[in-house]
């Protein structure tokens, strides 16, 4: 495999491989079935993957389910001659080519407006899609799975809460707010602790906060994507609130390497949260962008109200560190001038 065309992922690349060297060797010959393969998670667990292979000279026998061979044949031609294809839809029984031993479900569009616009169509998505990735672990023999689930079970983060840990259970009202995504993604869960209770497989849970680096869309509802294409079309960062909710931002190849530890080491029945801890306000994130990537100016549309506490989605992360020993070793700003690195050459 060349590694013309893959910078500045390299040494991105690299890094996954040397730091999740154990992970990646024990799924050496075994057979991966991966859902959401084409999305932001996906793409990059199959770049590490792939690259693995390249590096290693061993690695699991691939095969992806997708929607649209052909598209992702162009968009990402360097993995499509490196994995099997699969053609089918997540809300439809399939049927993976060969038995898997190990199941990546991260099939669930990330869409705020399909979320808002088709509340219904996003619930069956998440739902029927776990259901329906189940099948197949239920006629494996006891596969490993990871499930891509999603700080948003835990509803809205009370304020006097710092970091919302896996315990964390919402109370009535926060559980009535919940939208159709956050819906789907816990009764999902609920699916997979029937399943490990049932014997079908052994599921474990990441549940993800937000994220940077190449692959993240720039014109979605990511506010750091949006303000990377701000910075990147010469500024102003253009916040459309008051800046005061905090965040906290997990770089794509630490992602990754966390990932790998849950699929291989992560306990079967039990969760784990998956981003950063370090919180950050979108007001100072906006500032940190555009010193970073243009040096321009930043746009606070807003105005604060110092009688309302500061919202807040920020995880603690304690498990994974304590549990399996992650760390994450990009800081904010270097994760964002790599992620910009990335857009500058990829629209070249």
């Amino acid at each position: 495999m060349s590694t013309k065309g893959l910078h500045p992922l390299v040494e991105d690349l690299d890094r996954i491989v040397e730091v999740a060297a154990d992970d990646l060797a024990s799924l050496d010959g075994a057979r991966l079935f991966v859902t959401g393969g084409t999305g932001f998670v996906g793409t990059w667990l199959l770049e590490a993957l792939v690259w693995s292979r390249h590096r290693r000279g061993g690695g699991p026998d691939l095969e992806v389910l997708t929607r649209d061979p052909e598209g992702f044949a162009v968009r990402s031609p360097h993995l499509a001659i490196a994995v099997g294809m699969l053609r089918g839809d997540i809300r439809s029984p399939f049927m993976p080519s060969a038995v898997p031993d190990v199941i990546v479900h991260a099939a669930t569009p990330a869409s705020a407006v399909l979320n808002e616009s088709s509340p219904r169509l996003m619930y069956d998505t998440i739902v029927d899609g776990m259901c329906n990735v189940l099948e197949v672990a239920a006629s494996a023999s006891r596969p490993r799975l990871l499930f891509t689930s999603s700080g948003a079970v835990y509803g809205r983060q009370p304020p006097d809460v710092p970091g919302l840990t896996e315990g964390h259970e919402p109370g009535v009202e926060a559980l009535a707010d919940l939208g159709a995504y956050h819906r789907g993604k816990r009764e999902a869960e609920r699916l997979g602790e029937a399943a490990v209770a049932a014997g079908d497989a052994e599921v474990v849970t990441g549940r993800l906060f937000a994220f940077a680096g190449p692959y993240l869309p720039i014109d979605a509802h990511f506010a750091v994507g949006n303000f990377i294409r701000d910075a990147l079309d010469g500024g102003p960062v253009v916040v459309g609130g008051d800046g005061t909710p905090f965040r906290s931002y997990q770089y794509a190849a630490d992602l990754v390497v966390w990932l790998l530890a849950l699929l291989v080491r992560g306990e079967s029945g039990r969760a784990y949260n998956v981003g950063s801890d370090e919180a950050v306000d979108i007001a100072t994130l906006a500032r940190t962008v555009a010193a970073e990537v243009g040096d321009v100016a930043v746009q606070v549309n807003g105005t604060a109200d110092p009688s309302r506490p500061a919202e807040r989605y920020v995880p603690d992360c304690s498990r994974a560190r304590t549990e399996l020993g992650l760390t994450n070793s990009v800081s904010l700003e270097e994760a964002i001038r790599r992620t910009a690195a990335w857009h500058r050459v990829r629209d070249r």
